[in-house]
């Protein structure tokens, strides 16, 4: 089980118990940042790649990965980012000690994130990224007109986590920036897709996925049931 520890809200005093969820380390073994008791708990204000990813060493296999940084809702409406201890830097591209990867042998099965927020969708899709074997998983450079982007070595993603099904526009936006960066694509959303967008995802090898609220990505097409079983090729 996850330590805990208490701290109090800066904006209305309020005091938390708060405890860190753990995530399966590919290895199996649960993986949860250390938290850091003498230092208090910041609001969010705004949000960077950075701030919102830490990176956590298994205590298990010594493998360092990046996790969600923990963070807390106060009743006050205050997000509270909770300090962690000993966190290291976020994993660059050059950096030697990688996400896990393809080549790490089979997969267990998926852990999902409960999704309440669009913070949890993109949580939710970055782990399911993981999952698959892709590397590098960051926020994409290019803004896509519904969503947010992440990337990673060898595709280009989608999370769209609006409540309407996401258009022909949509998907298309999506395979023209994947081409012009030379990389495959996968689109998730909460909402599922217009007809003629399934279509067209169908012509230009677009992987469809609908993200349940559970946090567990559902295929929509051919190409996305695919993925799902081989996963990355990268």
């Amino acid at each position: 089980m996850s330590e805990s520890m208490a701290m109090r809200c800066p904006d209305c005093g309020r005091e938390h118990r708060y405890a860190a969820p753990a995530y399966p380390c590919a290895c199996g073994a649960p993986v949860a940042p250390a938290l850091d008791h003498r230092a208090a708990p910041t609001a969010v204000t705004h949000r960077t790649w950075d701030e919102d990813w830490v990176t956590v060493r298994c205590g298990n296999c010594g493998r360092a990965d990046q996790w969600p940084h923990p963070e807390l809702g106060c009743s006050c409406g205050t997000v509270l980012r909770v300090p962690v201890a000993g966190a290291l830097r976020p994993l660059g591209p050059g950096d030697t000690r990688r996400t896990t990867g393809a080549d790490d042998g089979p997969r267990g099965a998926f852990h999902p994130v409960t999704i309440r927020t669009t913070r949890d969708a993109v949580t939710a899709v970055a782990l399911y990224l993981r999952w698959l074997g892709y590397q590098d998983i960051r926020r994409a450079d290019q803004r896509q007109p519904a969503g947010i982007g992440l990337a990673a070595r060898g595709v280009l993603a989608q999370v769209d986590p609006s409540v309407r099904p996401a258009s022909l526009r949509d998907v298309e936006c999506l395979w023209l920036t994947a081409m012009a960066e030379s990389t495959d694509c996968v689109y998730f959303s909460l909402a599922g897709y217009a007809d003629d967008a399934r279509d067209r995802a169908d012509g230009l090898g677009v992987s469809l996925f609908v993200l349940d609220l559970t946090g567990t990505p559902q295929p929509m097409n051919r190409t996305a049931t695919e993925l799902a079983a081989t996963g990355a090729s990268t």
